[in-house]
């Protein structure tokens, strides 16, 4: 009996703690509630008010609009439309709307499906991006529970394909990927505001509480750019590829004056408004980021050195007979028997023979010094990413093989930039003025750079103008009505085991008009087929196409009766133009 009673005493004694526990709890908890909504008001709200936001309360980021891109007269090259980025939650999307939205979407069923499944255990899936408003109308009238349509842009390139390389692309998130949207990034960019919304269950937006930020849209950037020469520009390349059946081209026009680039272009080019046909070989803009051998085109440069040394001038004859010469056990030949040149003859024929007995009488020593202040192997500065510098070969001494292949554009690689800048300094009396992709005022230019006098620049346009004289290689570069100075080029490519002899690069650089220049041209075609593949046959037409529409479209007059090219003679020009030329 006394243990039975001792069981008793135990349990009831449990009991009470127990109790004792739970009213102590139920105490505190009281007191907490009291303390929140009677003691301390302002904490016990912000606590409630914290609970229930963190169910209800969601914060939105406001995109910001990106700037346009533009091309000097105002025409848009690259401008962000609205769009709608239609997303759902899974645990509140009804499954069976799947199929409908994919017919309003026109979206793989079976494939968005299949995503659904992926992500059924989340709360978040993306649809589809960058949904046009009108395509978005049927799909939010239809009030599906759980889907959800945010504001976004999409960036469209109304020149498509003509500056595709030039301008590049953004990213999903609007970011610039390449071109110069990459380049002026930080001013196209905006800054994204932030607001604060309140959503029901379902996950739908029922009210906008207020914004936190506004959003801060994005700068324009104007282009020196004029979209006119850039689509004569585009549609000759496309042109002479599709004649020459060429691997592709590129080309440049800048004001010498002002350093602006008026147009830059390559093909084969994509279009950048339909991502299925992007390739990266036809994204990369060659005229910044390839560099090549500048072949015979180089041998202005040449001239240069020689005519500062103050023993030459254009009138200085060379003997090149008998068309060929051996130079530390390399022979070199014209392509014919040219006799007694003068200076502008060795230029206007092209000879490798004239070439290589000036540079080897002038040596590094006069050379190297003109060529490092024209800047070559140098970078131009115009900010577009990754621009090269070429190369120069940079070592103390040269051989007499080397002094004599650089003199001709061998053994040096500049970009057709590059190339353009150089000619355009000779264009600006011997100012090198640097090269830049905005619309700048004359007020704002940089300054010019002094390269070489102007006398020497002067007597040097005189020589390139014999150039596209009769006789010369470059012929075929002539614009009826102007005068034309220019140099052609024709260089073989570099294989695995040395220059290919079947392989080239046409050049043609040139300035027009030719007595008052401004303009540059360097048109470059690589690896053209067929029997004429020289500079003069190849890249001097093209030149020639491109500068007579520039010219009327920049309303420059006639200057001078235009020449008349017999085709007998332009036949025999070609005849005899270099296999370097």
């Amino acid at each position: 009996m006394s243990r039975v009673a001792g069981e008793v005493q135990v349990s009831s004694w449990r009991f009470l703690l127990c109790l004792a526990f739970l009213l102590v709890l139920a105490v505190a908890l009281i007191g907490r509630l009291a303390m929140l909504q009677l003691l301390d008001v302002e904490q016990g709200q912000q606590f409630l008010q914290s609970q229930g936001d963190a169910r209800t309360v969601r914060y939105a980021q406001i995109p910001a609009h990106r700037g346009a891109i533009l091309d000097r007269s105002g025409q848009p090259l690259a401008v962000s439309t609205p769009v709608l980025t239609l997303s759902l939650n899974p645990q509140q999307f009804d499954v069976s709307n799947l199929d409908t939205l994919a017919r309003l979407l026109t979206l793989d069923a079976k494939e968005l499906k299949q995503r659904f499944q992926q992500y059924q255990d989340r709360q978040f899936m993306y649809v589809k991006k960058h949904v046009t408003p009108e395509q978005a109308a049927p799909v939010l009238a239809s009030g599906m529970p759980g889907l959800v349509a945010q504001r976004d842009y999409k960036r469209f390139y109304p020149a498509a394909d003509l500056t595709a390389q030039l301008i590049g692309l953004t990213g999903d998130s609007d970011t610039g990927l390449s071109g110069l949207e990459l380049a002026f990034d930080h001013v196209l960019s905006g800054t994204p505001g932030r607001k604060k919304y309140i959503k029901d269950r379902s996950g739908k937006a029922i009210r906008d509480v207020g914004i936190e930020s506004t959003a801060a849209d994005g700068r324009d950037v104007r282009l020196s750019i004029d979209l006119r020469l850039q689509y004569v520009q585009y549609r000759a390349l496309q042109s002479v590829v599709a004649r020459s059946e060429a691997m592709g081209a590129s080309a440049i026009t800048i004001d010498s004056h002002t350093g602006e680039i008026l147009a830059v272009s390559n093909y084969p080019s994509f279009n950048p408004n339909d991502r299925s046909t992007f390739s990266a070989s036809a994204a990369r803009n060659r005229v910044f980021v390839d560099q090549y051998e500048p072949g015979s085109t180089f041998k202005a440069l040449t001239a240069v050195a020689a005519l500062e040394t103050g023993r030459y001038s254009a009138d200085t004859v060379f003997e090149t007979s008998p068309g060929w010469m051996v130079v530390q056990g390399k022979t070199f030949k014209d392509p014919v028997d040219y006799g007694q040149l003068t200076l502008a003859g060795v230029l206007a024929k092209s000879s490798q023979i004239g070439t290589t007995k000036l540079a080897l009488d002038i040596g590094r020593d006069s050379l190297l010094p003109v060529l490092q202040r024209f800047g070559v192997g140098q970078p131009l500065g115009t900010g577009f990413p990754g621009e090269t510098a070429g190369m120069l070969p940079q070592q103390s001494r040269w051989s007499d093989i080397e002094q004599a292949t650089l003199a001709f554009g061998y053994g040096v690689t500049v970009s057709p930039a590059q190339l353009a800048a150089f000619y355009g300094a000779i264009a600006n009396y011997g100012r090198l003025q640097p090269l830049t992709l905005v619309a700048t005022a004359e007020a704002n230019m940089p300054p010019a750079m002094p390269v070489t006098t102007p006398a020497i620049a002067s007597e040097l346009r005189a020589m390139l103008g014999a150039v596209t004289g009769k006789g010369g290689t470059g012929i075929l570069a002539n614009v009826p009505g102007f005068s034309v100075a220019g140099k052609t080029g024709t260089v073989h490519k570099a294989g695995a085991g040395g220059y290919d002899r079947k392989r080239y690069i046409a050049w043609f650089a040139g300035m027009a008009p030719a007595d008052n220049p401004r303009f540059v041209t360097v048109v470059m075609v690589n690896e053209p087929k067929g029997e004429s593949v020289g500079g003069g046959a190849i890249a001097a037409p093209v030149f020639a196409d491109m500068t007579a529409a520039m010219l009327r479209i920049l309303g420059e007059s006639p200057n001078q009766q235009s020449p008349v090219i017999q085709l007998a003679a332009a036949a025999q020009a070609l005849a005899g133009e270099s296999s370097d030329g």
